[in-house]
C-alpha cells in the first residue's frame, strides 16, 4: 500500500511541476463559469417569462424547481465539458515515462505492475477530483439565493464521478500504448467519444443491438444520476468500466516488461 501511494503522490505533485495542470484548470474554471451564468440567465428569463404568462391568465404559476433544473443543466455540461478534459489528465501517465525512458525505472523497481497502475490511477483520479470540486463554487451560488434539493445534486455528483474514474481508468491504458502525448490524447478522445455516441447509433440498429449499443453508451448511464435517479446497474457498469481499463493497463505493463 505505501508504494502506492507513494507512486500517486509523486505523480500527483508532477500535474503541479508542469503548466498543463494550470492551463486545464483554468480551462476548466472559465468555462464552467461561463456555462452557468449562462444557463443561470436563461432560467431566470424562462422564470420571468412564466410570470407573466401567469399574470395575463390570471392563474397562478406551475411550480417550478428552477434550481433543480439549473443544476441539471450544469452538471450535464460539466460532463460534456470533461470529455476535452480527460485525454489532458491521462495522456502523460505512461507515455511521458516511456519517452523519457524511465519506464524501465519502473519496471525494475521492487514494486508490483499492479501498484503502479494502482498509484497512476489514484493520482489521475486525484487531480480529477481537484476539477470537480472547484464546481461547487457556482453550486454555492444555488443554496446562497435558494434551497435546491440537496439528494439529486448530490446523486449528480456521484455520476459523473463514476463517469470520470471510469474514462480516466480507459484514458490510462491508451498512455501505455504510445510515447506520443498528442497520439495518446487524440485516441483517449476519439474512445471515449465513440462510447458517447453509441446512444445515437443505437437508434438506427434493431432491437436486440439497439439493447446492447443503449447498454455500452458511457452517458446513457449519466443521465439517470443526473437527474438523482441511482441505479445499481448503473454503478455496476461504470465500476466493470473502471476495473477492465485498470486490467487492460495492467496487461500492457506486463507486456512492456516481457518485452523489456
Amino acid at each position: 500500500m505505501r508504494n502506492i501511494f507513494v507512486i500517486a503522490e509523486r505523480d500527483f505533485k508532477t500535474y503541479f511541476t508542469s503548466p498543463i495542470a494550470y492551463v486545464v484548470l483554468t480551462i476548466f474554471i472559465l468555462l464552467a463559469g461561463f456555462f452557468f451564468s449562462l444557463i443561470l440567465n436563461n432560467m431566470l428569463e424562462m422564470s420571468t417569462m412564466r410570470a407573466m404568462q401567469s399574470a395575463q391568465t390570471g392563474q397562478p404559476p406551475e411550480p417550478y424547481d428552477m434550481p433543480g433544473e439549473v443544476s441539471r443543466a450544469f452538471l450535464n455540461v460539466v460532463s460534456s465539458i470533461m470529455l476535452f478534459i480527460f485525454p489532458m489528465i491521462t495522456m502523460a501517465l505512461f507515455s511521458e515515462e516511456k519517452k523519457r525512458g524511465t519506464i524501465e525505472l519502473l519496471l525494475t523497481a521492487p514494486i508490483t505492475d499492479l501498484q503502479v497502475v494502482l498509484g497512476k490511477f489514484f493520482a489521475a483520479a486525484g487531480f480529477y477530483v481537484v476539477l470537480l470540486l472547484t464546481t461547487l463554487v457556482e453550486m454555492s451560488v444555488l443554496y446562497v439565493y435558494s434551497s435546491p434539493a440537496s439528494g439529486p445534486i448530490l446523486t449528480a455528483y456521484l455520476g459523473i464521478l463514476l463517469y470520470g474514474l471510469a474514462v480516466v481508468a480507459i484514458g490510462m491504458f491508451i498512455s501505455t500504448l504510445t510515447e506520443n502525448q498528442i497520439i495518446a490524447a487524440v485516441l483517449s478522445f476519439g474512445t471515449v467519444l465513440m462510447f458517447m455516441l453509441l446512444d445515437a447509433f443505437s437508434r438506427r440498429a434493431g432491437e436486440s443491438a439497439k439493447a446492447v449499443l443503449t447498454y455500452l453508451s458511457i452517458i446513457e448511464h449519466l443521465n439517470d444520476f443526473l437527474v438523482g435517479i441511482v441505479s445499481t446497474s448503473h454503478v455496476i457498469y461504470y465500476v466493470s468500466l473502471i476495473l477492465v481499463g485498470l486490467f487492460l493497463t495492467y496487461r500492457s505493463l506486463d507486456s512492456l516488461r516481457w518485452r523489456g
